[in-house]
């Protein structure tokens, strides 16, 4: 596996990590300070979007002609684009780390369309006031540790992305997908299988996963999963035990549920259900 943009600064002798939210499954988010220093990040895992918080006159990228930063530039780092920053005067960002899984996926979900119409550009010290809004609320739930916070700003991060429009060439029909979408929200207490989920496009269990795949940006397992936590998530928010939410979002027990959960969220469904009603106890 390849290093990510965090990898990359961790090794730093001067950049500064100065809080961090692990959301599970590819996602965190890092406030960062640095100065005095230069990086380089080769084909980095993962996207970035980062956001300058304070300073970044003396940040310079010196592959793309030596173009200097400001408070409140973006920057979009897609997966594996490689640049080169020197950095002479101190200043502080938030970044948000996306595996093309989560982002792709979590892109389909949202816009309800395939996963490869996301549009995700190279930007450096660019003007955005929605992602800027958005990496700042970020940031604001980095500081404080909040989870829900997070979550909601990632969603409305990946619900503004744009969409391109190509023309594509195999996948699943919109029809199909919503077909398939349908059948597991209406059977997720149950067993799914993958030829259950293939019968319903007319195609092989082989064919289905690859076509599904190239679609939805996730594999059908995968998605199943995320669309039961999804339930598990929105169920912890009322007073159904534990082990009643993981029965009725097709776990095999509360331990299933709880380690799924866990990868997912960063979080137990125990710890999840606290952070919940503390936030419906303040607001």
């Amino acid at each position: 596996m390849r290093p990510t943009v965090h990898d990359f600064l961790g090794r730093s002798a001067v950049a500064q990590s100065t809080a961090r939210l692990d959301l599970g499954a590819g996602c965190a988010v890092a406030i960062w300070h640095n100065h005095d220093d230069r990086i380089r990040y080769e084909t980095p895992q993962n996207h970035t979007f980062s956001l300058y918080l304070e300073g970044g006159t003396g940040t310079r990228r010196l592959d793309a002609g030596g173009i200097s930063g400001h408070p409140g530039a973006i920057c979009v780092m897609p997966e594996g684009c490689g640049s080169e920053w020197e950095i002479t005067a101190p200043f502080r960002f938030v970044h948000l780390y996306l595996s093309d899984a989560r982002l792709r996926a979590g892109f389909s979900a949202i816009h309800d369309c395939d996963a490869r119409l996301l549009d995700l550009r190279e930007s450096t010290f660019a003007e955005d006031a929605r992602l800027a809004a958005g990496l700042r609320t970020l940031a604001t739930a980095a500081t404080a540790g909040d989870v829900l916070l997070a979550e909601t700003a990632v969603a409305g991060l990946i619900g503004g992305l744009a969409r391109q429009h190509p023309q594509l060439r195999g996948g699943l029909t919109a029809a199909q997908l919503h077909r398939v979408d349908d059948w597991i929200e209406a059977h997720l207490e149950e067993a799914i299988h993958l030829d259950d989920l293939a019968a319903l496009t007319g195609l092989s269990g082989y064919h289905f996963h690859r076509m599904f795949q190239l679609s939805r940006g996730s594999a059908p397992h995968a998605w199943v999963t995320a669309r039961r936590i999804a339930r598990a998530q929105a169920l912890l928010g009322g007073p159904m035990p534990i082990a009643t939410v993981a029965a009725a979002c097709g776990f095999s027990s509360q331990s299933h549920l709880t380690r799924t959960f866990r990868t997912r969220t960063g979080r137990t469904p125990a710890e999840y259900r606290a952070l919940v009603r503390a936030d419906r106890d303040g607001a």
